[in-house]
């Protein structure tokens, strides 16, 4: 019975969720909600704000504890904070700053936190949520609403590339965060998608070094804990 009223409580949550943040994002993407700001960072903060918000009145309303926070299994927020928000600004803007004259700080802040909000909802709740389904329905399921939650349904090949994105995106991201249970990380793997509009040597050779790095802190993290839990294991008692 309690299983059972677990079960309605998530399905429910989900529900919750999931119609704040469509509706959310319908009004500050298909009307003229925010015609009168003037901040174009601030316009595209406002568009990826739904999923956080869906996640929060959820929690709230159904008393969920999130697994994840900005920190996740780091001793400290500015481990996370400097691999993976802090080391992209950098390269980031010395790489526009020597070939275009600028280092666009606001710009890099403005995708970073854009991904954050979304990663809120789609990894920081759904899928804690759907933790008990099989791993690859519960990846098409979250792929599915993250489709949807765009509203772009032109059925043009480019449509279809951008399903299979978020495929992959769902897969990856979401091993990031069960790894690491940072959020800060999921919303820099997240961001990658939207720094990388289009590709040139450069931006491949910068993409392929931030992947790399990120991908080797994770690893070698992981396998620092093992040891550590062997240790203690081996020490106590």
């Amino acid at each position: 019975m309690e299983q059972k009223n677990e079960k309605r409580k998530a399905i429910l949550a989900i529900a919750v969720f999931y119609l704040t943040a469509l509706f959310l994002r319908y009004l500050t993407n298909k009307t003229e909600l925010l015609s009168g700001i003037n901040n174009a960072y601030l316009k595209i903060i406002l568009q990826g704000v739904g999923p956080a918000i869906g996640a929060l009145i959820a929690i709230i309303v159904f008393r969920i504890k999130p697994l994840m926070s900005l920190k996740g299994n780091f001793a400290s927020l500015l481990i996370p904070l400097s691999i993976y928000w802090i080391l992209p600004i950098i390269l980031l803007g010395m790489v526009a700053f020597f070939t275009k004259g600028t280092f666009p700080l606001l710009a890099i802040f403005t995708v970073l936190i854009y991904g954050l909000l979304e990663e809120i909802g789609w990894r920081g709740f759904l899928q804690q949520l759907l933790a008990s389904l099989p791993k690859f329905v519960a990846i098409l399921f979250i792929t599915v609403l993250w489709f949807v939650w765009h509203l772009n349904f032109t059925p043009t090949s480019a449509t279809l590339i951008f399903f299979f994105i978020l495929l992959l995106g769902s897969w990856g991201i979401g091993l990031v965060a069960e790894k690491t249970n940072s959020l800060i990380a999921a919303a820099a793997f997240h961001s990658l998608n939207n720094f990388f509009t289009d590709f040139d040597l450069q931006k491949v050779v910068l993409l392929a070094v931030l992947i790399i790095i990120w991908v080797l802190s994770i690893k070698y993290r992981h396998q620092l804990e093992k040891i550590s839990f062997r240790k203690n294991t081996n020490t106590s008692p």
